[in-house]
């Protein structure tokens, strides 16, 4: 499965940014997935390549998602690159943000939506496990989108809430 811009373009909250690189329409991430074991206690998995590059501010991410299946919980590995996990509990609404670069694992409890964020200069690559009843529910974030992003600001990375960031965009455009 690949993934363009003009796949992901909603989930950037610059959308003047987005739009302006339409055209272009770059890869930003891939997923080769195995999932060819179904029923209770099988697994699978998937191995992921997020590339590096930025939306306006915005660095590349994936869609993101929940689990179909709320309660299943997913693991990542990482292989190589420099990346963030975001992470948003369905039910507290409480959003947080952890590495994930080479040699880490970063676990993702159930009831968790996730999305990988790239914040390097190389491909981030990473190696995701979760249950095969698990299922993917891309239309529930799709709608409302993570209420955190991760934009460049002086040169690195910085975590805002969507609303600020929003708020930022709009002044600049006044």
């Amino acid at each position: 499965m690949r993934r363009y811009l003009r796949d992901l373009c909603a989930s950037f909250a610059d959308q003047a940014a987005c739009r302006a690189r339409l055209e272009e329409n770059p890869l930003l991430y891939q997923v080769t997935s195995i999932e060819d074991q179904h029923g209770a206690g099988q697994l699978h998995y998937g191995l992921g390549v997020l590339m590096p590059g930025k939306i306006g501010r915005e660095y590349f991410m994936t869609r993101g998602h929940l689990h179909a299946w709320r309660p299943a919980a997913e693991v990542y590995i990482g292989l190589r690159g420099r990346g963030l996990m975001v992470l948003e509990d369905e039910r507290t609404g409480e959003c947080r943000v952890t590495p994930l670069e080479a040699n880490t694992v970063v676990y993702v409890p159930g009831w968790t939506a996730h999305r990988t964020v790239n914040i390097g200069e190389e491909p981030l690559v990473y190696w995701g496990v979760f249950p095969s009843e698990a299922g993917h529910d891309y239309g529930a974030m799709g709608e409302r989108n993570f209420r955190i992003v991760v934009v460049e600001k002086n040169g690195a990375p910085v975590v805002m809430e969507r609303s600020a960031f929003l708020r930022e965009l709009e002044a600049q455009t006044q």
